[in-house]
């Protein structure tokens, strides 16, 4: 009779203190390294080479946009929709006769002393040709700075970005 020859193994030992989780980890990596680059391909500017890049439509443009609170920090009565409505028809207008659009909000911010104040507020989007944008720029801070005056504000938010507008 033959005998077979026994191969002793070891007792099963247990994992090292967080084995699992650097595997679980490790493959959480390889998951995501797979996908990220088709993510980053989608969210990307660049197209790829093999692409139809779409033709560049309409003009140069500057967006302007003006964010205003309501809330005075005098503790004063809030800027109501009509008198905002006149403020847009006295001292935007003029300045600005192509056009504009307002868009209420809730916004949310820190005032001077520290503290988050959240309140009623409004969007001026602007839209004006980058050539005329050196001038344009002392409308759009006789704007905010009288807005600033007339309801008692810290200050009016501003935010410009170069943009392309065909209408």
């Amino acid at each position: 009779m033959s005998t077979i020859p026994t191969v002793s193994t070891p007792a099963r030992s247990r994992p090292r203190p967080g084995a699992r989780l650097r595997v679980a980890l490790a493959a959480a990596a390889v998951l995501l390294g797979a996908g990220a680059p088709a993510a980053y391909a989608t969210l990307g500017d660049e197209r790829p080479a093999t692409a139809a890049v779409a033709p560049a439509r309409g003009a140069s443009y500057v967006e302007t946009r003006l964010l205003f609170g309501t809330e005075r920090p005098g503790g004063g009565p809030d800027v109501t929709d009509r008198q905002f409505t006149a403020f847009i028809d006295r001292e935007v207008t003029p300045r600005f006769p192509e056009g504009l659009t307002v868009q209420e909000g809730r916004g949310q911010w820190r005032d001077a002393s520290g503290r988050i104040q959240r309140e009623r507020s409004y969007e001026l989007v602007l839209l004006y040709p980058a050539p005329e944008a050196r001038a344009r720029d002392a409308h759009v801070e006789r704007v905010r700075e009288a807005y600033v005056k007339a309801f008692g504000q810290e200050s009016v938010a501003r935010l410009d970005e170069r943009t392309r507008v065909d209408f």
